[in-house]
């Protein structure tokens, strides 16, 4: 089984909703994300998003509550190591642990404060998408009717994570702010889990341009496993994941093309694709169809050349 490297997670989030909740196996049923199905699916890192919902504090306190849980039930699974660096990627390939990445989904909680930023990029945070789905003090979200882009705060924000080592994800972010980014960043950015929005017209998806747009800048885009970003079928297949991995590889993709699975972030699933121990299903089925090596780069070398280009060496 080739190895994986998943760009999205939210379990984060469900350990802060309950704290009895940890990666043993008995979370299996409320987790999708455990330890023994990580293992299972051979992931070999795993990026877990801090995400404040609407009925948590907007505050910086929440953000760093997950943060702390990312610490103590995450990172003291024996053979996880935190990844914060190219460096420290390398040495998790070398000795096998498991690398685990921190990202903040939406900076609406930080409201704006520095210090806050600067706070979780020393707890971990080197992935930072500016929104969720709504508008916030830094930028419009890709669910906002009035289709936004950055605010005069949001370009400081781009400037600040530029300086920190922080790498920008656009998967909840609106058009115009995808655009105005573009124009903005150093650095190439990326799409933690976004689909094609020429397979499915959905806001969260991407169009053919914006796709052309990360691929041009050195990007990454994370398909992903959130049935309708897949299609408008009751049930989503894995044949509907390989839809929009072809899509993409058809513009030129297939080098900048990963998986972002937001799981625990979901509530509806892929048949045969409802948690990562699953992810040898998905990978049978894209050995079908393509090469090993082009598989191999999906699944994880793709987001592992992205990461150890774009990460601070040390």
């Amino acid at each position: 089984m080739p190895r994986v490297l998943d760009l999205h997670c939210d379990v984060l989030y469900k350990l802060q909703k309950d704290p009895k909740l940890n990666m043993h196996p008995e979370g299996q049923g409320k987790l999708d994300v455990t330890r023994a199905r990580l293992e299972e699916g051979s992931v070999a890192a795993q990026v877990f998003a801090i995400f404040v919902p609407e009925d948590e504090p907007m505050e910086p306190q929440t953000a760093l509550h997950q943060a702390e849980l990312f610490w103590s039930k995450v990172l003291t699974e024996p053979g996880v190591k935190l990844i914060r660096s190219s460096a420290d990627l390398e040495e998790a390939r070398r000795t096998g642990a498991m690398g685990a990445l921190l990202s903040l989904e939406g900076v609406d909680c930080l409201r704006g404060q520095w210090w806050s930023l600067r706070l979780l990029h020393r707890l971990g945070v080197r992935l930072l998408g500016m929104t969720w789905n709504r508008a916030n003090w830094a930028a419009d979200g890709a669910m906002e009717p009035r289709g936004g882009g950055l605010t005069k705060a949001g370009r400081q924000l781009v400037k600040e994570c530029e300086s920190l080592g922080i790498l920008i994800d656009v998967s909840h972010l609106s058009e115009r702010g995808f655009w105005e980014l573009k124009e903005l960043a150093t650095k190439p950015f990326f799409a933690s889990h976004s689909n094609a929005k020429a397979i499915l017209n959905h806001p969260r998806n991407l169009s053919d341009e914006q796709l052309r747009a990360l691929i041009e800048a050195d990007g990454l885009i994370g398909v992903t496993f959130v049935p309708y970003f897949l299609t408008k079928e009751p049930v989503a297949r894995i044949d509907d994941v390989l839809r929009h991995v072809e899509h993409i590889c058809g513009l030129g993709g297939a080098n900048h093309l990963a998986f972002g699975s937001d799981f625990d972030g979901i509530e509806l699933y892929v048949d045969g694709l409802a948690h990562p121990g699953q992810y040898p299903d998905l990978a049978d089925a894209l050995l079908k169809r393509y090469p090993e090596s082009l598989v191999n780069g999906f699944l994880s070398g793709n987001a592992t050349r992205y990461l150890s280009d774009n990460l601070p060496k040390r």
